[in-house]
């Protein structure tokens, strides 16, 4: 499939690459009924040796920057359908804070053009979607480290690496 696929074959040499400049984490997903499901993960460790994460690996939506970016950007009836889901899931308590930082999610998505969450202790990630001329779903990409460091500094410093790198894919893909 990854030889197959021309969005694999631009992007994936461009997320090894990020991936080694900025000794981060990359990854491309797309939805799945309620998951993501990555597509391509270039996994930086911190022993500096690669590992890939096995296309086909899944992260549930409503937690993760890839879920939040694709809610942010979903049609409506889908968003609806996937929120009272996901509300069925979590105590009143829990989903009053999750569909917050969903909603907080969807405004940086538009205001920003990425957002962010930190669902795993001292792991931040940032996704923006990614259009592809042609293809129906949008692609999430992201980019994510371990860290010690408050997420406002992690986002200060991946945000516009994450911009970028979702432009140059889109424009090459176009």
């Amino acid at each position: 499939m990854r030889s197959g696929s021309p969005v694999l074959g631009v992007a994936g040499p461009l997320m090894r690459a990020e991936a080694e400049k900025r000794k981060i984490n990359v990854g491309l997903a797309v939805p799945d009924r309620d998951e993501m499901v990555y597509l391509e993960s270039v996994r930086y460790g911190r022993k500096v040796a690669w590992r890939n994460v096995v296309a086909g690996q899944r992260v549930p939506i409503e937690l993760t920057s890839l879920g939040r970016a694709w809610l942010a950007i979903a049609p409506e009836p889908q968003r609806n359908a996937l929120m009272a889901q996901f509300r069925s899931r979590h105590s009143q308590r829990g989903w009053l804070k999750l569909e917050r930082e969903i909603e907080n999610a969807k405004l940086d998505v538009g205001r920003l053009g990425y957002c962010w969450a930190s669902w795993q202790p001292e792991v931040v990630a940032l996704a923006a979607p990614v259009r592809v001329v042609g293809h129906s779903l949008p692609y999430i990409l992201n980019m994510s480290v371990a860290s010690a460091e408050p997420p406002r500094v992690v986002t200060d410093r991946l945000a516009q690496p994450l911009l970028n790198l979702a432009a140059r894919l889109e424009g090459l893909l176009a």
